[in-house]
């Protein structure tokens, strides 16, 4: 693992990942001295530039917990406020996912980087079974990846992306493709991924997720086939129950370990993002909110002793710690100025001005640490699926509220919650059949802390919670989807403007295809 990530760090010099990056299709090409890659690495890196992307919480590159109002700002309240124009925010996420529209540069983003993998994949030597592993691998991260797109920006650039020819008068100009055209596409990518898969071959050994392990990327497949079809829910009823009992059916998550991301980060270089943005940078910059925490305290929820530390504890010079039972959790006031230390924070190895490490109350937890956990699909959130699927009427394997009190006890086991805890919590927080987006919404929503974007998919379809603009926001309303880069309007003007009159316009406020309500 350590020699992969050396690798990938060397493959990861030419991405772009801050606001003064240039456009990256205007690198210098030689297509008549390609250079050649093994397809391994290649898949490798954009697996490692994905997770990196999707999970940092560096404001250049990813404010999605801001989009949930579940973190608070204290020195520099411009990202909690929806700024995404000082920092190009739109620009910096669409190149770290796309990174490169020509057919030829040889580049370590994410979709380009998979390109390029497929390209040469063709040309090693390797039976036929295990380039059919190695392909649906690729395929199914490429689908993840674009998925993403989507439901961050709408319509985009798609079957003609990815395909510019170097030197080309119009290589940027590559129209926009209808969002859920594209979704269906996708859905229609996953089951061919799917039919390739062999579990009796492995897959590639430079795999950072699972390895190569083929079983896992089978369960993958559905799972993420399941995440699309209850997405669809709202706007194709009829396809989004097919396609999830379809994929309930071949067979989903079933634990924690089948989870598709990293279950523990490596040391140094590429650690965890949020470590490393909240822990190693050494700065101050993210506490919980009190939109989460006031939540949280309603709900007496015990991952509360897990995720913060208490503000206000009485701290004993004699003793030199700090005295039992002293303090409570006080969330920072989203999208103001908040002090770092009148606020909880997260449990974590920060040190703080007493000398101690930011250890929750729960037996010493950290839930920021460099080797934390990281995922992009996991057993939580395929959990509130199918309670959300069940409410709907679809046959997914329990009730909706079984399904519902499982999901709970999903994400309390994912940090580490005892029985006699789980078991109260659920009692005292039932299963509401009458306003079921409300039950399934706020607990998806708690569950899905730290993960941005899942909890961002989560709000938007169930509208819970109902999230306020800060006094002081920089836009309309709180963002339900993204601008387009700011880059489109200088290279694809012709089509990016078009596919912005057609969505309704390009504002933060204008909803994506299958957020209907």
């Amino acid at each position: 693992m350590k020699k992969i990530f050396l690798i990938l760090s060397i493959l990861s010099l030419t991405v772009v990942t801050n606001s003064c990056e240039s456009d990256i299709t205007t690198l210098n090409e030689d297509p008549k001295h390609p250079t050649v890659v093994p397809s391994g690495l290649l898949v490798a890196s954009a697996e490692q530039e994905l997770i990196s992307q999707l999970l940092t919480p560096n404001v250049n590159n990813n404010i999605s917990r801001f989009f949930t109002q579940q973190w608070a700002q204290t020195t520099y309240i411009d990202e909690s406020n929806y700024d995404m124009v000082t920092r190009p925010i739109p620009r910096n996420h669409y190149n770290r996912m796309m990174a490169s529209s020509s057919a030829i540069v040889h580049s370590p983003g994410v979709l380009s980087a998979l390109r390029d993998a497929k390209q040469f994949l063709q040309n090693e030597s390797l039976s036929a079974a295990e380039k059919g592993n190695r392909e649906a691998i690729i395929e199914l991260i490429s689908v993840y990846t674009w998925a993403n797109l989507v439901d961050t920006y709408g319509d985009v650039p798609y079957f003609g992306a990815l395909k510019a020819v170097a030197g080309a008068n119009n290589a940027s100009e590559i129209p926009y493709d209808d969002a859920k055209t594209i979704y269906l596409d996708l859905i229609k990518r996953i089951d061919d991924a799917n039919a390739m898969i062999n579990t009796n071959q492995s897959g590639y050994t430079d795999d950072i997720f699972y390895k190569g392990n083929m079983g896992k990327w089978k369960k993958m497949a559905n799972s993420l086939k399941f995440r699309l079809a209850v997405t669809l829910a709202d706007v194709e009823p009829a396809l989004s129950k097919t396609y999830a009992e379809a994929a309930y059916n071949a067979g989903l998550f079933d634990n924690k370990d089948d989870s598709w991301g990293l279950s523990a980060f490596p040391s140094g270089l590429f650690a965890n993002p949020v470590y490393q943005e909240y822990v190693q940078s050494g700065r101050s910059d993210f506490i919980p909110s009190d939109v989460l925490v006031n939540y949280m305290n309603s709900t007496t929820d015990p991952r509360r002793d897990r995720w913060f530390v208490k503000a206000d504890r009485v701290f004993d010079d004699v003793a030199g710690d700090y005295v039992a039972g002293t303090g409570t959790y006080k969330g920072g006031v989203y999208g103001a100025n908040n002090s770092f230390l009148s606020y909880s924070r997260m449990s974590s190895p920060k040190v703080d001005i007493n000398g101690i490490a930011d250890a929750a109350d729960d037996g010493d937890y950290m839930i920021v640490t460099e080797n934390a956990q990281g995922y992009l699909l996991d057993y939580t959130e395929i959990s509130f699926l199918r309670a959300e699927a069940a409410a709907r009427g679809y046959s997914v394997g329990g009730t909706a509220a079984t399904l519902y009190a499982a999901a709970i006890t999903a994400s309390m086991k994912e940090y580490g919650i005892s029985d006699d805890k789980i078991t109260p919590f659920i009692a005292a927080n039932p299963f509401n059949a009458s306003n079921w987006k409300q039950s399934i919404g706020f607990q998806a929503w708690v569950a899905m802390f730290n993960k941005g974007f899942q909890s961002w998919n989560f709000a938007r379809r169930l509208d819970y919670p109902v999230f306020v603009n800060p006094d002081d926001s920089a836009v309309d309303g709180v963002p339900v989807r993204m601008k387009y880069s700011d880059q489109e309007y200088l290279l694809n003007k012709n089509n990016v403007t078009a596919a912005a009159q057609k969505i309704g316009g390009d504002q933060v406020t204008t909803k994506v295809f299958w957020d209907v309500f």
